[in-house]
């Protein structure tokens, strides 16, 4: 990541509701409108854009109060897979939700509108879940930077066109508010990249604690990676598809009572923001 990169995320890093200076002092641009539990709708929280209005990037709470952690879950599938999912290869992970129902976890999850257009019922479901909520994570899940990970590459003329395909697709499934917030595939992006979606209104979403568990094996592993990285109001980032993260749930099951040993709260993006 550049030294450009990381003075946007910098600046911009907000905690436990204090929002640090971030371009203009202007009121967040999200298009999302949300319904509280009272029912006064809302919007989501965002931050302000970065200089020149650039799209602006989260970590994580670096002044959270408490001990808060958000679990986030990429439910990745890629614009091309389509003919791999018909022969059987499953990225859909339904266990995985099961378990976070049943314990009761509170989770952000990051969405491809390729995967929603795949698993409509699981995506439309997530969606209305107010346990958790949905997010942005492209619709092809081609990068949008040269060299990342070997995925495919979205054109620059074609970025925005990709995020807003996606809110299409989460329209079509029957997600009716997704979060106004963005996470690069692979998580790869540089100034061209929050410049092209600058007029889109995401907060984009990066992590602190990475997981380790795509295509992993190890469900221990994974735990212990978890453990060891997460501090207060840190995002993890893990993934809900069975073929590519197949130790997810197993891991998840020692990582929430163990973080809930230790005194810590599961929140949502949305929170920590």
């Amino acid at each position: 990541m550049n030294t450009f990169v990381r003075s946007v995320i910098a600046a911009c890093v907000v905690g436990a509701g204090v929002l640090t200076a971030c371009g203009a002092p202007e009121a967040p641009r999200a298009a999302t409108v949300v319904e509280s539990a009272t029912g006064v709708a809302s919007r989501p929280p965002t931050l302000a854009p970065g200089p020149g209005g650039l799209t602006p990037v989260f970590e994580r709470a670096s002044r959270a109060r408490g001990k808060t952690v958000a679990l986030t879950f990429d439910a990745d599938m890629t614009a091309d897979q389509g003919p791999r999912a018909a022969a059987g290869e499953r990225f859909d992970n339904p266990r995985l939700i099961r378990t976070l129902r049943r314990l009761n976890v509170p989770a952000t999850v990051f969405m491809t509108g390729r995967w929603a257009e795949e698993y409509p019922r699981q995506a439309r479901a997530i969606g209305r879940d107010p346990l958790f909520e949905v997010a942005n994570h492209s619709y092809s899940h081609h990068a949008f930077t040269e060299d990342c990970y070997g995925l495919p590459t979205v054109p620059v003329t074609g970025m925005r066109a990709d995020v807003e395909r996606a809110f299409t697709a989460f329209r079509k499934a029957g997600i009716a508010h997704p979060m106004p917030y963005f996470r690069f595939p692979g998580g790869c992006y540089d100034h061209r990249a929050l410049t092209s979606l600058s007029t889109t209104g995401v907060t984009a979403v990066q992590w602190d604690v990475v997981s380790g568990d795509a295509f992993a094996t190890d469900a221990g592993a994974v735990a212990r990676e978890v453990l060891d990285g997460v501090r207060p109001g840190s995002v993890v980032v893990m993934h809900c598809t069975r073929s590519a993260a197949p130790a997810t749930e197993e891991a998840l099951r020692t990582i929430v009572p163990e973080l809930r040993e230790r005194g810590y709260r599961f929140v949502k993006v949305s929170e920590l923001i």
